[in-house]
């Protein structure tokens, strides 16, 4: 499989490299808000949501330093950015979906500081990825980041109805199960032929 291929990067964002359970960004929402299979899915896509937002104005950010040799700002850039697609997503969850806004609680407002989607815009540009092949990428860490936050939470849901010892209930049963499911993802660590 060709490794500058869109497939391919998504496929790698999603699954083999997946953000968090092979290289672990993003893990306060993900054990956060992993409680409930509706309030980890709607996380999910609003993090996909802002993770696009963010890959598409970074790249267009980065053209712009790049042109005025402006590249120490890109930080500074894309946390702005990040700031501002947060806002967005709060707002619009705000009026069309109050008890959802409330669901999330602190953790809509925390996707500002989840430093997968700073993550995707750095390893984006790092990478020299042109404008779709960013889109691709931001979608599939996206996607990755949702799978693996409702992977985490119907797990969650199923031991909620379970008779377990009081020692592995609460963050440490959180701590154990994250751990199995990265030990899972990192089975793809070959696919693709590639360690890309």
């Amino acid at each position: 499989m060709n490794p500058e291929s869109l497939s391919f990067i998504f496929l790698s964002a999603f699954l083999i490299n997946n953000f968090v359970l092979a290289l672990f960004l993003g893990l306060c929402p993900f054990v956060g808000v992993s409680a409930k299979r509706d309030t980890a899915f709607n996380m999910g896509l609003a993090t996909t949501f802002v993770m696009f937002v963010s890959s598409v104005c970074a790249y267009a950010i980065n053209t712009i330093l790049t042109k005025y040799d402006l590249e120490f700002l890109r930080l500074i850039s894309y946390i702005a950015i990040i700031a501002s697609a947060v806002q967005l997503v709060e707002m619009v969850l705000k009026k069309f979906s109050p008890a959802l806004f409330r669901a999330l609680g602190i953790f809509l407002p925390l996707i500002t500081t989840n430093c997968a989607i700073l993550g995707v815009a750095l390893f984006q540009t790092a990478r020299g990825y042109n404008f779709l092949q960013s889109v691709a990428f931001s979608l599939g860490a996206g996607a990755g980041f949702a799978l693996a936050i409702v992977l985490m939470a119907g797990i969650r849901e199923k031991l909620e109805l379970s008779n377990l010892p009081s020692i592995t209930q609460a963050a440490a049963l959180s701590m154990m199960l994250a751990g199995i499911l990265s030990m899972t993802f990192m089975g793809f660590a070959g696919l693709g032929g590639s360690n890309a």
